[in-house]
């Protein structure tokens, strides 16, 4: 059950980040675009996540999930301190 959910999540993030990157290119916006990376780099700590404790549960994925998922906030941070009009 623990896959499902954790497939689910990246599933989403996957289609936020492509709704939002589809909506920065329609209407020029930047806040759109860091908000689109963001979620690429949390679709990816998804993804690292369910590596990390289904499919390779030996390894410990723990720094490269933590460095990619504070690339992804960093993103959304600076895009929303910086970004916005």
């Amino acid at each position: 059950m623990a896959a499902f959910v954790y497939i689910l999540c990246a599933i989403t993030s996957v289609v936020c980040a492509a709704l939002l990157l589809r909506a920065s290119h329609r209407t020029p916006s930047r806040l759109l675009a860091w908000s689109g990376y963001s979620f690429i780099c949390l679709a990816l700590a998804n993804i690292l996540l369910f590596v990390d404790l289904i499919m390779v549960p030996n390894y410990d994925l723990l720094l490269l999930r933590n460095v990619v998922t504070f690339a992804g906030v960093a993103m959304l941070l600076y895009g929303l301190i910086w970004e916005a009009e």
